[in-house]
């Protein structure tokens, strides 16, 4: 028999073999040691070197035999063994721990293998119990797998699997030879899926968290500065008020005392606090000291690196997670965090108390931990928003009874005609029936809503001052001073292109240094991207302008309707169903354009995850951005602007006229257009899809797991491991959607803010379900994130400073140009003769001579108001038609123009003066974060001094022992003897610790 073959003996009669005498062993260890090592009783033998490859395709499939054959693989450089218990499952808390119920499971590997279909497939498993007896047994192992002498019952793997297989028993070899211990568990609930458990020993995370250069708490404690005087008054009572909405966490606890922080030197272990080893780095840390370990091991040894991130690009491994610390719900479940957070933090029942930040920091890391601080303070920031826009609103309700110009527009007694809305099927309306529209217009149109504008300008320089300084205390509290984020590693995507151009540079003979990715290579991506961005900012305006066509022929036609009632809601029902329109449309390309936006990322192959992130951010966040406020700016700064006159309209294809604002101004219908959009979002996109497709996505997943799971009663009856309940949970997808759904909602609080003032209460509302919702989904819903070190938000807080200036330019044009207040304020001071808005309607209509109407134009029933009509009234600053220059511009539109483009220029630079004011007077640190971080430097200065002081005077007692001792040794026997005391003090010296 050839030596590359599997030899199998007679198996003694109680050998576990077959399908069921599996069910109570799980674990397996990789141990750098041959199976040879199995005692003989098991009845089985098996040689160092096998091929898993058929005898009849060994000659077919050359490239991946030598794909194989250069990953050097040595099977006895890992054998598997695992430890027979009574009750496994327990012993390891089903899944935390491995077999032996010591070591914790920091990390988890994922991986599909193809069974047999006759059964288990027979592959081999040493376990040994307390007793020290060993036994075997059969599971597939991939790249371990045996080949038996079974006939045609073993069926023929393809290449494809096998090469998998290969890559990743290299890996895993590789893993443990970085000082990893792994433990492999095929004998699952989910057939066909094995799993990997990582555990890192002590000396491994302390050589990481010294490369990693992570801060850990010293024995040196400090006291923290506390406030004295009236401050300290005060913060009591505010601790008293507030201590019903503080959560119940230990982490939350108000500290008096803070362990100094140092980065880990091993060098240096007597200076940190080991007293408990187990909990020193705890899972969070343990989790991200193994996956850069995962990271940085290759796979092969040619030039292509593969680490874990190529080996999941390219279906080697399934997944890779850490572990959650434990069940969140049920009986009997031991105290975990998680538990902590799903009590705590994760349940609508505490939506009114604070968040714990430091334990979701704690578990999750400092990215996700900054990203629920600033939603919260995000959050409390609307507070005073919400308050200031409800109290405008109710002034705006309090004064509609008293706001002149709506009182005319509703008099009956003004006998004004106004021009038909559209050619021949309209015909003269009263400006009295448009009374409800003007009524409403003033809540939102109103002096409050100038006041309003400026203070969310302000409010917006506010909240990233006070962001800003929040920030430092969090990096303070976790230690994140002094952290400077490295150089990361290239991503799989970006190694594979370097290694194509690099092969196709030595198939030209050419001697290259090491590659990189140039311009000119990324060049055609650059310009896929840019034409790919105009082209979907130009569908997004072309939609936008198929609903104008729709509100256009919709209100044509809805005016043919032969009941006055119908035509009395013609404006309601058009501006209705075309913001509905407009919404489905948002959601939908919303979609759309993230994939879009991940897809012209991808190929552009950006060298690192920061960058590609980045990149990302930057492409969806223009394109949802222009998609979700493209029919907003139309209804502000476009509608109504282009319409023309009576007599000479604009048509669009010569048959459809241009809208028209009603006679109140389009600020109402830019109201409802903004309201409509910013709920039905934050409903349907925010809410429902983040509640309703993760559950979709889970209960497919788990119908599709059930198909596959077999009848064994055995298998039906086992309690699930973590690793198995955790693999069923969604994988985390990354920040990316949760902040570009906050930042534009941002934009629908600040930017349009003047048409809106309940913006941000409705912001407010939804925010705190928000937080609930995703705290909810990350601690039940999805795989645990691997914890990333961060210090701020990145580029968000970039696009944050961005909205909040370009908000104060939008909400001057808003004010300017949308609403009546700079027209009035033009009447009031310069054209009324007492003072009052008493004429201002008539004033800023003009006249029209039904006569002038171009042919075919002019209302098909003339006599629908039951007179004749001879001149009409539209809403512009043009001369009458008795006039001279009849129906040309007047001084007064120039007139209202200078004063639109002064109160522009005035508000702009005002408010944006006022807002750099507001920067510049708080300060980024806050003053007790710096004396602390400044004293923690003294302090750490001062443990150095003492160290090195010890030294030298440790040094110094050595040299004077040994100084002594050769005095003394010096001295003659008799002189020894006789003078005793002599000899005994030369050994005696003061030792001063």
């Amino acid at each position: 028999m050839d030596k590359d073959e599997i030899h199998l003996h007679r198996l003694p009669a109680a050998a576990p073999w077959g399908p069921h005498a599996d069910s109570d062993f799980h674990g397996v260890d990789f141990l750098p040691d041959d199976l040879s090592d199995v005692p003989d009783e098991t009845g089985m033998r098996v040689n160092k070197k096998y091929s898993c490859l058929p005898a009849e395709e060994k000659g077919i499939h050359i490239i991946n035999i030598r794909a194989i054959e250069d990953i050097g693989y040595d099977q006895h450089e890992s054998t598997l063994l695992n430890s027979l218990s009574k009750n496994p499952d327990a012993d390891c808390k089903y899944g935390l721990y491995f077999r032996d119920g010591k070591r914790k499971v920091d990390y988890i590997l994922v991986y599909h293998y193809k069974k047999s279909s006759a059964g288990r497939t027979l592959t081999r498993r040493a376990l040994h119990n307390d007793g020290g007896a060993k036994s075997t047994r059969q599971d597939p192992l991939p790249g371990k797998g045996v080949q038996m002498e079974m006939g045609e019952s073993e069926p023929h793997t393809d290449c494809h699997e096998d090469d998998k297989r290969f890559r990743r028993e290299e890996y895993e070899g590789n893993l443990v030879e970085a000082g990893l211990e792994l433990e492999r568990d095929e004998d699952t609930k989910i057939h066909g899926v094995g799993f990997v458990k990582i555990h890192a020993p002590w000396n491994v995370l302390c050589r990481e968290a010294e490369f990693l250069k992570l801060k850990m708490p010293t024995k040196k404690m400090y006291q923290i500065n506390q406030t004295h005087g009236l401050l300290k008054k005060i913060n009591s009572v505010i601790q008293k008020i507030t201590e019903p909405i503080q959560p119940k966490v230990a982490e939350h606890k108000l500290q008096t005392v803070k362990r100094l922080s140092y980065p880990f030197s091993r060098e240096k272990q007597h200076l940190f606090d080991l007293s408990d080893r187990d909990s020193f780095f705890d899972s969070k840390t343990r989790s991200t000291i193994v996956y850069e370990i995962l990271k940085r091991t290759t796979c092969t040894k040619a030039k292509y690196s593969m680490g874990i991130t190529s080996l999941l690009a390219n279906g080697v491994y399934s997944a890779a997670y850490p572990l959650h610390d434990g069940d969140y719900e049920g009986e009997n479940v031991e105290p975990n965090d998680r538990k902590l957070l799903c009590e705590e933090w994760a349940s609508y029942g505490v939506f009114y108390k604070y968040q714990p930040i430091d334990l979701v920091r704690k578990y999750f890391g400092e990215k996700i931990g900054l990203y629920f601080a600033w939603l919260g303070v995000y959050t409390q920031m609307l507070i005073p928003a919400s308050i200031v826009g409800i109290i405008v609103f109710l002034y705006g309700c309090a004064t509609v009874d008293e706001n002149i110009p709506s009182m005319e527009m509703c008099d009956q007694r003004n006998n004004i005609t106004m021009c038909p809305l559209c050619d021949r099927t309209c015909s003269y309306w009263k400006m009295s029936s448009a009374c409800a529209t003007a009524r409403a217009s003033h809540l939102f149109d109103n002096p409050a809503t100038v006041f309003f504008s400026v203070f969310m300008a302000l409010w917006a320089a506010t909240f990233m001052e006070h962001w800003k300084r929040k920030q430092m205390r969090l990096n303070y509290r976790w230690d994140l001073t002094g952290f400077e984020e490295e150089e990361a590693h290239p991503r799989a995507e970006y190694e594979a292109k370097v290694l194509e151009k690099s092969l196709r540079k030595e198939h030209k003979h050419k001697e290259t240094d090491k590659e990189k990715l140039t311009w000119k290579d990324r060049f055609p991506a650059y310009l896929t991207n840019f034409v790919g961005i105009i082209f979907m900012v130009g569908l997004t305006f072309a939609i936008v302008f198929g609903v104008i066509i729709y509100r256009i022929s919709t209100a044509a036609a809805l005016a043919i309707s032969a009941t006055p009632s119908g035509r009395s809601s013609v404006r309601v029902t058009v501006t209705a169903t075309a913001v509905i329109i407009n919404l489905v449309v948002i959601i939908f390309l919303d979609e759309v354009y993230g994939c879009i936006a991940r897809w012209l990322t991808q190929i552009e192959v950006p060298k690192t995850d920061k960058n590609f992130e980045e990149r990302l951010i930057f492409k969806a966040f223009l394109l949802k951005f222009v998609n979700a406020y493209t029919p907003i700016f139309y209804v502000a700064f476009f509608k109504g602007r282009f319409v023309g006159r009576p007599g000479d309209y604009v048509y669009i294809f010569h048959s459809f006229r241009m809208e028209e604002c009603a006679p109140g101004g389009c600020l109402m219908e830019l109201c409802i257009q903004l309201s409509i959009i910013m709920l039905g979002k934050q409903l349907i996109q925010n809410n429902l899809f983040e509640i309703g497709i993760p559950k979709m996505k889970k209960f497919i997943r788990y119908m599709k797991l059930k198909r596959r799971r077999s009848l064994d009663h055995e298998e039906h009856i086992k309690k699930k491991q973590r690793y198995e309940v955790d693999y069923n949970l969604e994988p985390f997808s990354g920040l990316t959607p949760e902040y570009m759904e906050m930042i534009i909602q941002f934009g629908f609080v600040t930017l349009f803010v003047a048409s809106f003032p309940l913006a941000p209460l409705f912001a407010l509302l939804n925010n705190i379900i928000e937080i609930r919702l995703d705290a909810k989904k990350f601690v039940t819903e999805l795989r645990r994130p691997v914890a990333v070190r961060a210090k701020d938000i990145g580029i968000w807080y970039n696009i944050l400073r961005g909205i909040g200036k370009l908000a104060v330019i939008i909400n001057a044009f808003v004010i300017s140009f949308t609403s009546d207040f700079i027209p009035r304020l033009v009447y009031l001071y310069m054209y009324s003769e007492n003072g009052t808005m008493h004429g201002f309607v008539n004033h800023t209509l003009s006249s029209f001579n039904v006569s002038d109407f171009q042919a075919g134009t002019a209302p098909n029933d003339p006599m629908e108001l039951g007179y004749e009509v001879q001149i009409c009234r539209y809403k512009d600053y043009r001369e009458p038609p008795w006039s001279e220059n009849k129906y040309d511009i007047s001084k007064d539109f120039w007139a209202v123009l200078a004063a639109r483009l002064a109160f522009v220029i005035v508000f702009q630079n005002l408010v944006m003066f006022m807002s750099d004011f507001v920067d510049w007077i708080i300060p980024d640190i806050p003053k007790d974060i710096s004396q602390q971080i400044h004293k923690e430097k003294v302090l750490m200065v001062e443990v150095f001094m003492r160290e090195e002081q010890g030294k030298l005077q440790m040094e110094t007692w050595k040299d004077k022992d040994k100084k002594k001792g050769e005095n003394c040794n010096n001295h003659s026997p008799r002189l020894s003897l006789s003078h005793s005391g002599s000899l005994s003090s030369c050994h005696s010296y003061p030792v001063d610790v």
